[in-house]
């Protein structure tokens, strides 16, 4: 992988889950440098030279927090790389757009070509996420 490959960052997610993911990200964009995140520490070794983190719904490792939203809300806070929920459930996907992620996917769709549109995007804009909306915002 060349130095212009963008990273992404495959966050929180089981072994089988995180092999799946890493094909349909390959397939989406050609020579992406994946690397899978299973703490905090690394995640944030590792996010500042990200383009962007597919964060799992319910963490499988050390993050903090058990929940890929409010980590999701955590990293939108500081800025940096495009952020994006991995899950099939549609309310959890709302609550992290207004947590500060980008539109995501589930895992039954993350060979389709939405998933990929959506990630070629993601990694394609701007380094940063649009912050969490703050509470008094309207929807």
């Amino acid at each position: 992988m060349g130095d212009d490959a963008p990273k992404i960052l495959l966050v929180g997610h089981c072994g089988p889950d995180s092999f799946a993911l890493r094909s349909a990200v390959w397939s989406a964009v050609d020579g992406a440098d994946v690397k899978m995140i299973a703490d905090r520490a690394t995640l944030d070794r590792e996010a500042g030279s990200a383009a962007l983190c597919l964060v799992n719904r319910v963490l499988d490792g050390s993050f903090g927090t058990p929940n890929g939203i409010e980590l999701i809300r955590m990293l939108a806070r500081g800025g940096g790389p495009a952020l994006m929920l991995v899950s099939n459930y549609e309310d959890a996907q709302t609550d992290a757009e207004r947590a500060g992620a980008l539109p995501g996917f589930g895992k039954a769709e993350m060979r389709s070509e939405t998933a990929a549109e959506r990630i070629r995007r993601a990694v394609a804009g701007p380094a940063t996420t649009p912050g969490p909306e703050s509470e008094g915002d309207a929807p």
